[in-house]
């Protein structure tokens, strides 16, 4: 398969008048090498013209980078040669299993033996712990680039500077941690800003499979020290296009329907007040959740209108799929796959050649399942989002 940043990203040409994200690379010592800023305004956002090829799931060679792209990809390959990561990462045998739903599953033994141990988490709520691994302590040469944005770009709220670093145990190309004002100390709690980056990160980008994502404590954060996740993955998953049923008059929250696991859906066209108002419901529902010891996960993806349409190719707006889900503390290790923010959206990262050759759609869904509420507490869920949405309409 042609995975995209494979493709060779260093041969993409640079205006030769732009900030370079690459380190030095006969330097020992990073310390002095300044953290370049990649500046972007409404004319970066890529806002059309987004869809998958018609061969699936296969990118064309000639597929166009963005920007952000360009320099996220050229940067992360150099540190991937620099030998920052645990592990280097080849290419990563696929497979969509049969079945209705369209799982998309990867073998990656390395990031199931070599990632980081999960921190000692007991709470959703846990406040932020200095002497714990945080993102102060990576080494210099982890961070990629800072986000800046321009003044022309919508949004009520002053916009933190958010570093854009590598994850040392990637799961897929492009595998990175957007990470607001670390020294702030801010804990695992999704806030405006953070998810205003995280989409606009999406934007951004002018591929169809860059996807932005949020564990909360309890819900698989290894680190309670504010960060996302985003990553390239060269398939459709199925929250792309599923099917909604709206939850309110106004259509603001949908309901997805069918596998791999129900979601509150939220949904916006392009940048403006619509987005806006996206960010403050959805940060409104994780504070409740939060608020409430439930454990969530977060995945934002280019995608269709919510409604009950049949999948398109043509990716027209953001999807933004909030899971409330069982809480979970550290890694169960005796299980193919561990249920956080990629597995709920149909991508499978699964840990041995034996698990990968044998797992079946009714595995993973069994996996899955076992991991979302109990009816009952899913309904309250529900009554109080959409008494939440309900509340801003007034």
């Amino acid at each position: 398969m042609n995975n995209f940043g494979r493709v060779n990203p260093m041969a993409i040409p640079h205006d030769s008048n732009e900030t370079s994200y690459l380190l030095p690379s006969n330097s020992e010592d990073w310390e002095g090498h300044g953290i370049p800023d990649f500046v972007y305004g409404q004319k970066d956002l890529v806002l059309q013209g987004i869809q998958w090829p018609r061969i699936a799931p296969s990118l064309p060679d000639g597929l166009p980078l963005s920007r952000f792209d360009s320099a996220l990809c050229s940067a992360w390959r150099q540190r991937m040669e620099l030998g920052l990561f645990r592990y280097r990462l080849g290419e990563l045998q696929t497979q969509t299993l049969p079945g209705a739903v369209g799982f998309v599953a990867q073998l990656n033994v390395e990031r199931g033996v070599q990632r980081r141990r999960p921190q000692n988490i007991r709470s959703v709520k846990q406040a932020f712990d200095p002497k714990q691994f945080n993102f102060n302590k990576i080494r210099p040469g982890e961070v990629l680039f800072r986000l800046r944005r321009e003044p022309d770009l919508p949004g009520a709220l002053p916009q933190e500077d958010v570093l854009v670093m590598i994850n040392v145990s990637p799961l897929e190309w492009g595998h990175m941690l957007l990470v607001p004002e670390p020294s702030r100390g801010l804990p695992q709690r999704l806030l405006p800003s953070a998810l205003r980056a995280g989409v606009e990160a999406v934007l951004l980008s002018s591929h169809p499979g860059f996807r932005i994502g949020f564990n909360s404590l309890g819900g698989l954060a290894s680190v309670n020290h504010l960060h996302l996740h985003g990553y390239y993955l060269s398939h459709r998953l199925p929250v792309e296009g599923a099917p909604s049923e709206a939850l309110d008059p106004e259509g603001h929250l949908h309901l997805l329907q069918g596998l791999p696991a129900p979601g509150f859906l939220y949904y916006a066209s392009r940048p403006g007040p619509d987005l806006e108002a996206l960010i403050g419901r959805v940060c409104r529902a994780t504070d409740y959740l939060s608020d409430h010891e439930i454990a969530h996960n977060l995945f934002v993806t280019r995608g269709t209108p919510p409604g009950k349409t049949s999948p398109s190719s043509a990716l027209m707006g953001v999807r933004v799929i909030l899971w409330a889900r069982k809480s979970s503390f550290g890694i169960k290790e005796g299980e193919a796959f561990n249920v956080a923010l990629c597995e709920l959206a149909g991508h499978l990262p699964v840990k041995t050649s034996q698990d990968f050759s044998s797992l079946t759609e009714a595995a993973a869904l069994a996996l899955i399942q076992d991991c979302l509420l109990p009816p009952a507490e899913a309904g309250e869920v529900q009554a109080a989002l959409v008494a939440l949405t309900a509340q801003e309409q007034q």
